[in-house]
């Protein structure tokens, strides 16, 4: 992907189905957009074909494949990206027919998660996703070695090197998951040692804002921007509200299209969403499309964990709140900044889930509320686990230690 001092150029495609509207085949391809600038690359232009499914050999049509050949040979590109998983034939006769680099969005995902890992762990649980994303993928690497005609006498040593390079990924995946099982063990035993403490888990679409929400609550500086995948690395602090502590996780964002390699890898790092007691499932209200990504991650929850945990939906981002919560009758435009925080309250949104509040983590906005939803919540948790410890919740009208 692109480097420091270049950014590759690059052009997006993807298609309109019977499964796929026009209006979120945009969508995928601004998220795809905003993918690859994440990346580091330069997005030029959109490529949007429709299709009742994807071309077997090249995912679009010839004549959209002729498009974008014309349009490569007037500017300039070093790569395409697809939003779809490509086969390992679609890859290799892309490359051929554009004669540029081709990329799908999972490789997109795994390139941005290689840059973005830090810990050996993260490393280790990238290294492996990719490459079982590269092992049914080897014979287009090795194109140049075969031969057009078969039969005796004739054939080439492509075969051959497939194979070997073939199990030294399989040998690399096995040593790899030997790594990880014992990284698993290194962080079982590190979450027996935080003892019987509540967990509280931060759930989310990425880029929603939970690593900000996580430095207000947790008062410290885990670093946090306006990119996806921002946080790859699990973060656990103790946190305090009132006379409470609890242990709070930073968790990685979901994604629409997520690849399975990757819910696969990270196993250890999602264990922390599995084992909490509590989850708080933030949400970017100022998005337009926020209800379909909750139910991407809660579909995601479900393939996690089997069971129904605690939750507390937490619409942030309100101070970019634009969306019409007037009077039917009233035609002018809402903006953010005279939509008042009672008005969101009173819109269907505040229905979706039993515990619901709305904030902004960046102005501060309503967070007093958002405590004391948690501070109820964890509560239950920790009376129901140290029956015998109630005393420590009575409210003190001078305690000076509440947070």
């Amino acid at each position: 992907m692109g480097t420091d001092n270049y950014q590759e150029k690059t052009i997006l495609v993807g298609l309109i189905t019977p499964l796929q509207s026009r209006e979120k085949a945009k969508e995928y391809l601004d998220e795809l957009a905003f993918l690859a600038k994440t990346a580091g690359a330069i997005p030029e232009k959109i490529f949007l074909q429709q299709l009742d499914h994807p071309n077997p050999e090249t995912f679009v049509g010839p004549g959209k494949l002729e498009q974008i050949k014309n349009y490569l040979m007037d500017h300039p590109v070093d790569m395409a990206v697809f939003d779809d998983e490509l086969s390992a034939r679609q890859i290799r006769n892309l490359e051929s027919e554009l004669k540029i680099k081709i990329l799908d969005r999972t490789n997109l995902i795994l390139d941005i998660f290689a840059k973005r890992a830090k810990t050996a762990s993260a490393k280790t649980q990238v290294e492996l996703a990719q490459y079982q994303y590269l092992l049914p993928r080897l014979t287009r690497m090795w194109t140049h070695l075969e031969r057009q005609q078969g039969g005796i006498g004739v054939r080439g040593p492509g075969e051959t090197q497939i194979e070997t390079d073939r199990r030294i990924i399989l040998s690399k995946i096995s040593l790899l998951k030997q790594n990880l099982k014992e990284i698993d063990r290194q962080m079982s035993t590190q979450r027996k040692n935080r003892g019987k403490m509540v967990r509280v888990a931060l759930v989310g679409y990425t880029n929603v804002g939970k690593s900000t929400l996580m430095n207000l609550l947790s008062k410290s500086n885990i670093f946090a921007e306006d990119k996806l995948f921002a946080t790859l690395d699990t973060t656990v602090r103790k946190v305090i509200i009132e006379n409470l502590p609890f242990l709070l996780t930073d968790t990685v964002g979901f994604i629409r299209k997520l690849p399975h390699h990757l819910i696969e890898s990270f196993k250890s790092t999602l264990d922390e969403v599995r084992e909490a007691d509590l989850l708080i499932h933030v949400v970017d209200v100022s998005h337009p499309n926020f209800e379909e990504q909750i139910q991407i991650v809660n579909q995601t929850l479900k393939e996690i964990t089997n069971e129904e945990k605690p939750m507390i939906l937490v619409f942030n981002k309100i101070d970019a709140y634009s969306h019409k919560v007037k009077e039917p009758d009233d035609l002018t435009p809402k903006k953010p900044e005279n939509i008042t925080l009672e008005e969101i309250e009173k819109t269907w949104m505040a229905k979706i889930h039993e515990d619901c509040v709305f904030i902004s983590a960046t102005k501060k906005q309503n967070i007093e509320k958002l405590k004391q939803i948690m501070y109820q919540k964890i509560k239950a948790i920790h009376v129901q686990r140290y029956p015998y410890n109630d005393f420590l919740y009575q409210d003190f009208e001078d305690d000076d230690t509440k947070d």
